[in-house]
């Protein structure tokens, strides 16, 4: 029933956002690097945000009190992500109130004390300065792949579903319904964007799940979970950088965008993308060997990219 509540209260949110983001002319204007064409509404995020917490607050008995505290500190990042869709902030301000925001959801967590990552065991500050990284790139990254209708928010849903699905918690099920209701509005052609209040806050509230539990090879898990998008962002990071390009400056190369160029509708990119998250879900369900999986999830995407690169090569 409450799931039920979460997504029309979504539904409504992200309906809201849009009279106001119009009536306010908070528009996305597209440039040359947009994969949009027409000047649309953007803050479709908040309504996911308000109904995450929502949904936060009603299950707090179900849910570790050091989480729940940690869950709270991505309330500044939705804050100054706003402020950033509205007038533009410095990226140096933004970058401050991120690494604050990870310094406190690492203490509320009480710190990470250890991780076994295939033949590595990690372990002290070095482990919690690594931690304080990937919080703040999977907070940037999700913002990076927030780039055609409906990509952000259908990694959300899936991811979602497998935090309920394989962890067993109720929150998973909260962020799906949060996101299913902007989704809605979302789809190509969208009628409003989540803007950096929803990707940023998302890839937050992502890494701090990661990170409030690294037992029993959970890393492996949410590697696989998140591997769509960390993978990406991340060989595209890596290519840019060999490249000798600005990092700082936008761009459309990214897999997703090449395969946009190639001639592939967002939707079925989206519809593409989430069966793959689906099946890997399925077989995490059923197979205890994250590791084995991870490998395979990563095979499987190195293929995907091999495939986009003769479709739409990087340049």
């Amino acid at each position: 029933m409450i799931y039920g509540f979460l997504l029309l209260l979504s539904l409504l949110g992200t309906y809201v956002m849009r009279w106001y983001s119009l009536k306010k002319d908070i528009l996305d204007i597209p440039n040359d690097r947009s994969s949009h064409t027409v000047p649309t509404p953007r803050g479709g995020g908040v309504a996911i945000i308000i109904v995450f917490y929502i949904g936060l607050l009603y299950f707090y008995k179900s849910v570790d009190t050091h989480l729940f505290y940690a869950l709270l500190t991505a309330i500044p990042i939705a804050l100054i992500s706003i402020l950033d869709d509205i007038y533009t902030l410095s990226s140096k301000v933004r970058f401050l109130v991120q690494s604050m925001a990870a310094i406190s959801a690492l203490y509320c967590l009480g710190g990470v004390n250890h991780i076994d990552f295939i033949v590595f065991e990690l372990s002290g500050v070095w482990l919690n300065m690594i931690a304080f990284i990937a919080i703040l790139w999977l907070t940037n990254l999700y913002n990076f792949l927030d780039g055609i209708d409906g990509y952000a928010g259908m990694e959300a849903v899936t991811v979602g579903i497998g935090i309920y699905v394989l962890f067993g918690n109720p929150m998973g099920l909260v962020i799906s319904m949060a996101s299913v209701g902007f989704l809605y509005f979302n789809w190509h052609k969208a009628s409003i964007f989540m803007g950096d209040v929803g990707s940023a806050t998302l890839g937050f509230i992502f890494a701090v799940f990661v990170f409030s539990d690294t037992t029993h090879g959970n890393i492996y898990i949410w590697m696989v979970l998140l591997s769509l998008f960390w993978l990406d962002a991340t060989v595209t990071l890596m290519r840019r950088a060999r490249n000798k390009e600005k990092l700082t400056q936008a761009h459309k190369k990214h897999a997703y965008q090449r395969l946009v160029q190639s001639g592939y509708i967002p939707s079925r990119i989206v519809l593409y993308a989430g069966s793959i998250n689906i099946v890997f879900i399925i077989f995490l369900y059923y197979w205890d060997h994250p590791l084995i999986i991870l490998g395979t999830n990563m095979l499987v995407l190195s293929l995907i990219l091999n495939f986009i690169e003769r479709k739409k090569q990087f340049t």
